[in-house]
């Protein structure tokens, strides 16, 4: 009974707290880790929760907060990326997350002391911005409009890079699954982890996402699925280009957000499109909820930080205040984007349930000596981000609207009548 009340309160809260926090220079996050450390720090409501005794669960449950999400970010896009704004997401993407990941593996060499394939691991899980938690730096709901530059860039990017990281942790679990003297298969990487898994990953979500567009916006109006005015469709949606992917061995990641993109230009313009768009941000705040409470009690009770020392302190400062910022800065250099906006941009890197999937996922996988102090490090930089970003995300938002407004009424008043 206690559960089932605990349930509750949690259900009742996901509703409620984000009418509280939105004028505040604060965010949901920040309250259900705070809520989570108390209730099982604190008050001891019970056992704490602990990712690494429990890597199976913490898998599935992070898997599927992440494949919510990118869906419902695939579907905010109103405009389709075309090469005018795809532009900088190719440059954060392809230039930006890797040097991220170089970057946050030479740090864990020399601050961590770990191995190879433990530094390329926890380069690789801390990379992607967080499709999840970077939702408050996303574009608005679909048909809002407003779809700035810098909104547009991390949506796009959060949507693409979480399935970018995979052939990274792939490569990181072949390098500790390799016995002293035995050769890395490199060929067998590029061939199925990079090439493969992505471009098969992206076919299938193209075709669900186009199939699926089809039945709902396409057939004759008695037969279509938006006739149906029922948001959960989205849900199977997302489940069809999720284990479509799977079966096939491609990345599923790639698939679900491209299914959105697809499925969304079928027909943008339709309403449909915001009832499901509301029903995957219902599920995914819902789930969310739970899962940062739980992280919350993790940190504080299920010792998450119980390898935490000096060094791993400033490896996580040097992630969150220099790697992500400078990585996504000089991905930029040369763009249409101007300073500002590129360094709000290169600012936001947030990072969050991504990175938990992904040391999970590795750890059911390969024998990684490391993973405490790995799971220490990225949970401190996990909760960096939440705090740091959660707190500035408001007034830099905001900031950046007045500038674009400002921009255009004073280009308004200099064109000639």
């Amino acid at each position: 009974m206690f559960v089932l009340a605990g349930v509750g309160v949690v259900v009742l809260l996901t509703a409620w707290l984000p009418m509280v926090v939105k004028e505040l220079p604060m965010s949901l996050p920040i309250l259900c880790v705070a809520l989570g450390a108390g209730l099982f720090g604190v008050f001891d409501i019970g056992p704490a929760p602990s990712p690494l005794e429990h890597l199976e669960l913490s898998e599935r449950l992070t898997e599927l907060v992440v494949i919510v999400a990118l869906m419902g970010a695939g579907l905010k896009l109103d405009a389709p990326l075309r090469r005018a704004t795809a532009g900088p997401v190719v440059r954060v993407l392809l230039i930006g997350m890797p040097l991220t990941i170089l970057a946050i593996g030479a740090l864990s060499v020399g601050l961590l002391g770990v191995g190879l394939a433990a530094a390329l691991l926890l380069g690789a899980a801390l990379a992607p911005t967080d499709p999840v938690l970077a939702s408050d730096v996303q574009v608005g709901a679909p048909g809002e409009g407003g779809e700035d530059e810098v909104r547009l860039t991390l949506t796009a990017e959060a949507g693409f890079n979480d399935g970018l990281a995979f052939p990274f942790v792939h490569l990181a679990i072949a390098l500790a699954l390799v016995v002293p003297g035995g050769e890395v298969p490199v060929s067998h990487w590029l061939a199925v982890d990079v090439v493969w898994k992505l471009l098969g990953g992206g076919a299938i979500g193209f075709a669900v996402g186009r199939l699926l567009g089809w039945l709902t916006f396409r057939l004759p109006n008695r037969a279509r699925l938006s006739r149906t005015g029922d948001g959960f469709v989205a849900l199977g949606i997302t489940a069809l280009a999720y284990s479509a992917a799977e079966l096939a061995h491609a990345y599923g990641f790639v698939a679900v957000f491209v299914a959105a993109l697809a499925f969304r230009g079928t027909e943008r313009r339709h309403r449909y499109h915001e009832k499901l768009h509301e029903f995957t941000e219902q599920i995914e705040r819902l789930l969310l909820m739970l899962l940062l409470v739980l992280f919350g009690g993790a940190l504080a009770a299920g010792g998450l930080l119980r390898d935490l020392d000096w060094p791993t302190v400033a490896f996580a400062l040097a992630t969150i205040f220099v790697v992500r910022p400078l990585a996504g800065w000089l991905s930029l250099v040369g763009s249409r984007i101007g300073g500002s906006e590129r360094a709000v941009i290169a600012f936001f890197g947030i990072r969050g349930v991504g990175t938990i999937y992904y040391l999970s996922f590795a750890a059911t996988r390969a024998p990684v000596e490391e993973m405490p102090l790995l799971w220490s490090a990225a949970s401190l930089v996990i909760l960096l981000s939440i705090v740091m970003h959660g707190t500035t995300v408001t007034p830099t938002m905001r900031w950046i609207d007045r500038r674009r407004e400002r921009l255009a009424s004073s280009r308004s008043t200099a064109a000639p009548p």
